[in-house]
């Protein structure tokens, strides 16, 4: 309300557009009728568009939205022309399921195949994935409450396959592949049933039940096994501490023997510092996989005696395999291959032709996709836009036509509420630049002062081996709808950007990261998008970690959230699960050599150079980072008289799933902000209780 001149640039461009309109009906409306349509133009605006600090705006875009109407699509597998994916399920207690889509059903007509109260999720490595695959219409599936492998026909009830085993959950499985030939699965195995660290080994189990037998053993890690298709050679990925699996792998193959045993296994591609993933066998026989032996993520084709580049590029073909069961390339027929690759942080789909060694990228309305499968004329994947929620698409190769057979969200936002994110690069430390996703507030209802700057969040991915994308995300647009500026940062050590930029965190875990973060909020204040004094950070997991640095030992941020986050080091490294259990000897350095890195880089131990609010939001039941991580940090805080708050979800584990604590810890961050700069909130949310000392 008020004057028009005060709302600013969204004014101007609205009369500017309606004086185009104007010019092209000038020949119509006399001068006079010009005029009246300008001043109800310029009288609906001022009606529409509110004037209101930012952070305060009302948005549409609510907690209840967002989990009310959404899923997390997973996990897309084949079985003739029957597709299948998993769909994680809020409103059902965070339950994932295994859903299927048959050529007969009709456009957005899907099968519930698993029945409550089964959770199809596997623990091996905790991180999980590749937890249940098809063979002929049966459905073999691990549950999380038990760990055991389930057998379900059509028609009928799950029915247990392997054994129950002492304790609990002491037997995990992973990755599996059908051996039709031997009636049996071959998958991962993670024994867990003696103290000390888990057994991890290829293993075997019958169509008909049992326990499993081991195939492969001796190494500390195992993956993708995959059968030839004449079920004459079987392909793994192994690798031990303290490799990660985008550090050091290596691909084996061996004989499978008419008993189903192996002979003849030979390493043939990998080592310490050479990433090898996805194994995949072309329907003619022939072993392909992917390989960073350049420096990036490409394609290779085993050819007897050596490993054939099959297309050279700058380009990423592959992500960091915190999950089983990854899948970026598929086959066409003998000679085509249908993939996806990450150039300059967009995720492109391409169909190469071993033979012609062309390669023709086709166009995409998506700027993310993932878990490509290919079948028989056609293909599925999991696909994002810029504006739009994650589909399950269909894709036929002939037509080159694209279906969307079922959407992770039914909600339809207003493209007047929705940031479109803009990559971004800045300056930082050592002459380096880093990269970031920047969204701008966007809320078609409101503009701020024309003299004020918008409050920053800053979000740092998990892992820190993983990357931040540009696909659509409704927890971002919350944000950017009520007001705030959002910058999702890929700090050195990210992915999608070759294996260079990946080292830039060896050693430098706590370093490299904080100043990345650091810098790009001080390049967006530079910019005039950010007010230096209203500046946040969050982040998850090793995000949260490097939340908790940069507060500790920047002077940047004003506040932040972290979410299951490290601030124990050393507690970390002594703790944590198998799998990330050596970690940190390339992010930091080995333990406890280097234990005093551990200790200067831990913001437990330097509390007295922190002097910003924060808030902590843990899962009870988190293995991977325990709840005393934050625990320990919220006491050191209180003793020292910071402002803090400290949420505690029951039955949650690392990664938060179920329906309430999604968006309770949605609210309550937004609530502790509010509080701590001192801006109304437009909606009513649940406040959060924060410590303050008297």
């Amino acid at each position: 309300m008020g004057d028009p001149a005060l709302y600013g640039p969204l004014y101007g461009v609205s009369v500017l557009h309606n004086r185009l309109a104007l010019r092209r009906m000038e020949d119509v409306f006399t001068p006079g009728w010009q005029q009246l349509f300008l001043f109800c133009t310029r009288f609906c605006t001022c009606i529409m568009v509110n004037t209101a600090p930012y952070g305060s705006w009302r948005s549409p875009i609510t907690s209840d939205l967002i989990v009310s109407s959404s899923l997390r699509l997973g996990s897309v597998r084949l079985d003739g022309a029957d597709i299948y994916w998993s769909e994680l399920r809020p409103t059902e207690g965070g339950r994932q399921i295994v859903v299927r889509h048959g050529p007969e059903d009709a456009l957005g007509s899907v099968t519930d195949i698993t029945p409550d109260p089964f959770n199809v999720r596997t623990r091996v490595h905790e991180y999980g994935g590749g937890a249940y695959l098809v063979d002929q219409g049966t459905v073999y599936f691990s549950d999380f409450a038990d760990q055991r492998l389930y057998r379900q026909q059509a028609g009928s009830a799950p029915e247990a396959l392997t054994p129950a085993v002492t304790p609990v959950a002491g037997l995990r499985y992973a990755d599996a592949v059908a051996d039709p030939l031997r009636q049996r699965l071959i998958c991962v195995v993670e024994d867990h049933r003696q103290s000390g660290e888990a057994v991890n080994a290829i293993a075997t189990v019958s169509f008909t039940g049992g326990s499993p037998r081991i195939l492969v053993s001796g190494n500390d890690f195992y993956s993708s096994p995959r059968l030839s298709p004449d079920g004459t050679q079987l392909a793994w990925i192994t690798w031990n501490h303290p490799q990660m699996p985008w550090d050091g792998t290596e691909l084996w193959l061996a004989k499978v023997s008419e008993d189903g045993s192996l002979s003849r296994p030979q390493r043939l591609v990998g080592n310490v510092k050479e990433s090898v993933c996805q194994p995949q066998w072309s329907p003619g026989g022939a072993l392909h996989f992917i390989s960073d032996a350049t420096g990036w993520w490409n394609l290779y084709r085993w050819e007897g005696e050596r490993a054939q580049p099959l297309f050279p590029m700058e380009a990423e073909f592959a992500g960091p395999q915190w999950n089983f069961g990854q899948s970026s390339y598929g086959f066409e027929d003998r000679q085509t291959i249908l993939c996806t690759y990450i150039y300059e942080g967009t995720t492109r789909l391409a169909r190469f032709d071993t033979l012609a060694r062309s390669m023709d990228e086709l166009e995409m309305p998506y700027s993310g996709i993932g878990s490509l499968q290919v079948g028989d004329g056609f293909a599925v994947f999991l696909a994002a836009s810029t504006t739009k929620a994650s589909a399950l698409v269909r894709f036929d190769l002939l037509t080159q036509k694209m279906t969307e057979l079922r959407q992770s969200s039914s909600i339809t936002v207003d493209p007047g509420y929705v940031s479109e994110p803009e990559v971004i690069s800045f300056p930082t430390t050592g002459g380096f630049n880093a990269y970031g996703i920047y969204y701008r507030p966007q809320n078609k209802d409101y503009e701020a002062p024309v003299t004020e700057r918008p409050p920053l969040l800053v979000k740092t991915h998990g892992g820190p081996t993983a990357a931040a994308s540009s696909a659509f995300n409704l927890a971002i647009q919350y944000w950017t709808s009520r007001g705030f500026a959002v910058l999702d940062v890929n700090y050195g050590g990210s992915t999608g950007y070759g294996r260079a930029y990946r080292n830039r965190l060896q050693g430098q875990w706590g370093i490299v990261d904080v100043d990345d973060c650091a810098n790009g909020a001080r390049y967006l204040v530079e910019q005039g998008k950010a007010d230096a004094d209203r500046l946040t950070i969050d982040g998850g997991s090793a995000g949260g970690y490097t939340t908790l640095a940069v507060l500790t030992f920047r002077d940047v941020f004003k506040a932040g959230a972290s979410y299951y986050g490290v601030s124990n080091m050393a507690s970390l490294a002594a703790e944590t699960h198998k799998f990330e259990s050596r970690y940190l000897d390339s992010l930091v350095g080995a333990y406890p050599e280097e234990k005093a890195v551990y200790e200067a880089r831990s913001p437990v131990n330097a509390v007295d150079q922190l002097s910003c609010p924060i808030i902590f939001l843990q899962g009870s039941e988190d293995k991977i980072v325990p709840p005393n991580q934050a625990e320990t940090m919220v006491n050191a805080l209180k003793e020292k008289g910071i402002p803090v708050a400290y949420l505690l979800f029951e039955g949650e584990q690392h990664g938060f799933r179920k329906a309430e604590n999604i968006k309770r810890s949605l609210d309550a961050e937004l609530s502790f902000y509010s509080q701590i700069f001192g801006f109304e909130l437009a909606d009513k949310i649940e406040p959060v209780e924060i410590f303050r000392r008297d």
